[in-house]
């Protein structure tokens, strides 16, 4: 948690020291507002390509992770006419395990919190004047993981798993990059509605309390759909 803690913290000072420093610049836009807070409703989906888990184990035991969604708030400074930098900020996003390969039908097998803290990096396209204004960004995601849980299923299926006892898992956080595009449409002068797509290129590694490991490519997709106020 304490690493989580850090990158925020920096993805915040980030965010201020790039809008102290576009403070004096000048635009053509039709308004002087330069911070855009927005909320909204994010889906997180993982797309697994799982490794099989190490021995001993039943053949080809491999995992998927399912979709979860909740709110964000997304704070973004406008550097110029076409550049900005967002930071989305949420609570995290709970995640079922599930059995795949050789164990698939088995249903869930474990659970996880996953608290990605990202920083974005976005140009605009189009004119500031423009109320329909699509966009690409790439940036920096740290996937945090925690309350790692395993089921009963997971301590039916491990040969490891302790007589009376259950098995436990843990993931490895990991530092990874996104990229992805959006739309920003302004009803009004200060309101407007923001449509975003991303993917974060995220590989890591689960371990079980037994000593069993099993690798995976997560590459989740956000989408988000949100409304906010430039001011």
């Amino acid at each position: 948690m304490h690493q989580a803690k850090n990158f925020a913290r920096t993805a915040l000072a980030l965010l201020l020291a790039a809008g102290a420093a576009a403070a004096n610049a000048q635009s053509s836009s039709w308004m002087d507002g330069r911070w855009m807070v927005s909320i909204g409703g994010a889906q997180i989906k993982p797309n697994v390509s799982s490794g099989a888990l190490s021995a001993p184990s039943a053949p080809n035991t491999r995992i998927d992770v399912e979709a979860d969604t909740q709110a964000v708030v997304s704070i973004t400074r406008l550097l110029d006419d076409h550049w900005s930098i967002e930071v989305p900020i949420g609570a995290g996003f709970k995640h079922k395990i599930i059995g795949a390969g050789g164990i698939a039908g088995v249903g869930q097998i474990g659970s996880v919190r996953a608290l990605p803290v990202t920083v974005f990096g976005q140009y605009r396209f189009l004119s500031p004047n423009d109320r329909i204004r699509p966009y690409v960004m790439g940036g920096l995601t740290y996937a945090y993981f925690q309350h790692e849980r395993g089921s009963a299923a997971l301590s039916a299926l491990n040969p490891l798993n302790p007589v009376g006892g259950s098995t436990g898992l843990s993931i490895d956080s990991k530092l990874a990059l996104s990229a992805g595009l959006g739309v920003t449409a302004f009803f009004t002068d200060k309101y407007f509605f923001d449509a975003q797509w991303a993917r974060t290129f995220l590989k890591t590694k689960a371990t079980l309390s037994t000593g069993q490991t099993i690798d995976a490519k997560l590459n989740p997709d956000l989408l988000k759909l949100s409304i906010g106020m430039r001011f």
